[in-house]
């Protein structure tokens, strides 16, 4: 059963506790990618075996498995898909930066120019759940920022099929090239390359433990978007919401992974009665129930902030959730007080689920608090940024005094000589 805290009764060491757990695999995965680094793909082949059980006669998926892919899915969900990658589209198109000049002053122009990362990997899980999602949320702000070349990585089936729906996704969303593996083993192949797969310049996308690890590791190598930790959602709720609604958005979450988070902070514990009763009626009906049940009872927080919905958004703040849903009849209200979340949620009839699907926002979000420095993935993920400056010689004569007496203050004498001796008479 979720637990009940009251806020101001128990200590708020209690209340923000979150679980870092020590999983063991940082010596496992250095050794995958050393072996990967070292055998390309006879190590990829290897892992496949052990790891997906099956013995593959090639890592890349071909373009006749893709179009077959995209003729067996099921028609209606094509449309939902195509639906949904609309959305996202119109979304991310909104984030584009353009390059920019600034020549105010005569002789000098100065500006930045923004550059789409070349190559990207797209890291998207499979095992227990198969995520055409993450696809459309991972590929596409890549192709509006105009990456020259997308790479997906994902574990094959036993069969050594992909699945059809992440396949018709990819096609959709424009992925350029897809390979069966998953695991580390991807993410050290995406890093390094392999005979088969090329080494790209930044990793993004979700995975487990291991995965997690990887993008670590490989970080400084390639640009990784985050490492990303168990779900969360965080609900604030007042009485006037509907029980029901808000455990099925709880749960959402939850049946995700038995280390997601799923927390309500309301104002009344009649409400935080109400929702846990709800919990313990929805629970057993879920297909997942054994990882929903493990989320809640483990993880689980209802945290009751007596009639005071201000209270409840500090609240929410200092978590710094994944997804926020302000579940109120006015979440404008709200808006602006809200300072720390990756994706919010405003009023009644907005579930959690909208954003992971639907919407268009993004659903590749920061966790375990990071919401408090970064943010949602976006087209900005998939551009760089370079500076330029130009000084003709006249407008350098007005200031080259004053850039070598800086430099000379930092003792930096080379510095000072390079602006100065260009006017050495």
């Amino acid at each position: 059963m979720i637990k009940i805290y009251k806020y101001g009764e128990v200590p708020n060491s209690e209340i923000f506790a979150r679980d870092n757990i020590d999983s063991g695999v940082e010596g496992i995965v250095t050794d995958i990618i050393e072996n990967v680094k070292k055998n390309g793909d006879k190590a990829l082949f290897e892992y496949c075996e052990k790891f997906d059980k099956v013995k593959l006669s090639s890592l890349e998926v071909s373009e006749e498995e893709i179009n077959k892919a995209f003729e067996i899915a099921d028609k209606s969900f094509i449309e939902i898909v195509k639906e949904a990658a609309e959305n996202i589209k119109a979304f991310h198109e909104k984030q584009v930066r353009n390059s920019f000049i600034i020549s105010e002053k005569d002789g000098v122009v100065t500006g930045q120019k923004v550059t789409p990362i070349e190559k990207v990997g797209l890291y998207v899980p499979g095992g227990t759940a198969a995520y055409p999602s993450t696809v459309l949320m991972d590929s596409i702000p890549a192709k509006i920022a105009g990456c020259s070349e997308i790479v997906m990585v994902t574990p094959p089936s036993k069969d050594g099929s992909v699945n059809p729906n992440i396949l018709a996704a990819a096609k959709i969303a424009g992925v350029t090239r897809i390979f069966k593996v998953g695991g580390a083993q991807a993410i050290a192949a995406l890093a390094y390359g392999t005979e088969s797969i090329p080494n790209v310049d930044k990793i993004v996308g979700p995975g487990n433990a291991f995965v997690a690890e990887a993008k670590k590791q490989v970080f400084g190598k390639v640009s990784i978007d985050m490492i990303a930790g168990p779900s969360e959602i965080l609900v604030v709720a007042d009485s006037t919401c509907n029980p029901v609604y808000v455990a099925a958005d709880l749960l959402s979450q939850a049946e995700h992974d038995k280390m997601a988070s799923a927390v309500l902070v309301t104002d009344t514990m009649e409400f935080a009665n109400a929702v846990s009763c709800e919990l313990e009626k929805q629970i057993p009906l879920l297909p997942r129930e054994e990882i929903a049940r493990a989320s809640i009872d483990n993880n689980g927080k209802i945290i009751v902030a007596e009639n005071n919905l201000m209270l409840a958004i500090d609240i929410a703040n200092e978590i710094a959730p994944e997804h926020l849903e302000i579940c109120v009849d006015n979440p404008f209200d709200y808006l602006d007080k809200i300072k720390h979340a990756g994706s919010i949620f405003m009023g009644k009839y907005c579930p959690e689920a909208l954003g992971d699907y639907f919407a268009g926002p993004n659903h590749t979000l920061p966790t375990s608090g990071s919401a408090r420095f970064s943010s949602p993935l976006s087209v900005d993920d998939f551009v760089k940024k370079s500076q330029f400056t130009y000084f003709t010689k006249d407008a350098l004569s007005k200031v080259y005094d004053k850039v070598a007496e800086f430099a000379e203050k930092e003792g930096l004498h080379a510095h000072a000589k390079s602006a100065t001796i260009r006017f050495d008479k």
